[in-house]
């Protein structure tokens, strides 16, 4: 097929379409936001393009990919040309950005700060709309065994067993612990329950000899940490 040729296919394509072709032609790095989504969906609707129904999708969540990664299948099945598969195709997709993230920060493996343990699960925990409670193991030099999930519960809480806790850490012959869960509704600060469960860990992992160095809380609005504040 000759060049002219192409060209003249190109221009048959529909408009949904043609973000694929800037793609091709100019690189990922060239496309807009809604471009991107659109080649995800694949197709419009009737008088609609791919591109501006993702428009439409990004403007409903003031164009904040963050918060478009917290819709379900289900909020985003609600917008008009989205049915379950295209759903799916755009939370995949959000859900495999957050966890190269997640892979990259992992990589560097030492912990000297809140803000390194925050790195390490903030893209899994700062847009859960449910509680999840997380531990991070240290060996002595800091340098990260490995991150585990200890429990998920609902929008105001969750449990965390110290048994499991402290089972997990003696596998895995841990020299440190630090915890670390998030509050979906936003507020960092820790409750009464949080404070007590600290402290009632605290004194288990010194009887142990594996302390609790921290106990970090996440949100979208950023994270809180215990020790920074003297709480532990």
């Amino acid at each position: 097929m000759s060049s002219t040729q192409h060209k003249l296919t190109i221009k048959t394509w529909a408009p949904a379409d043609r973000p694929r072709e800037k793609l091709l032609l100019k690189g990922r790095v060239s496309l807009s936001d809604a471009e991107l989504v659109a080649i995800l969906i694949g197709s419009g609707i009737r008088n609609k393009s791919a591109v501006e129904l993702s428009r439409e999708i990004l403007g409903s969540v003031s164009n904040n990919l963050n918060e478009l990664a917290k819709l379900s299948v289900k909020d985003l099945s609600k917008f008009n040309g989205i049915g379950e598969a295209k759903a799916i195709s755009i939370a995949a997709a959000l859900e495999l950005g957050r966890r190269r993230r997640e892979t990259a920060i992992l990589k560097r493996k030492m912990v000297g700060s809140s803000n390194d343990v925050f790195e390490l699960f903030g893209p899994r925990l700062e847009d859960l709309d449910h509680e999840e409670f997380w531990i991070l193991l240290l060996n002595r030099a800091n340098l990260v065994i490995g991150k585990y999930e200890i429990s998920k519960g609902g929008v105001s809480g969750t449990v965390a067993d110290s048994k499991i806790i402290f089972k997990t850490a003696i596998e895995n012959l841990a020299s440190a612990i630090i915890l670390c869960h998030n509050h979906p509704s936003g507020n960092l600060k820790p409750s009464t329950a949080d404070l007590k469960l600290t402290d009632k860990l605290k004194k288990a992992g010194q009887l142990m000899e594996i302390p609790v160095l921290d106990h970090i809380i996440i949100s979208e609005n950023g994270y809180f940490s215990m020790a920074d504040e003297g709480l532990i």
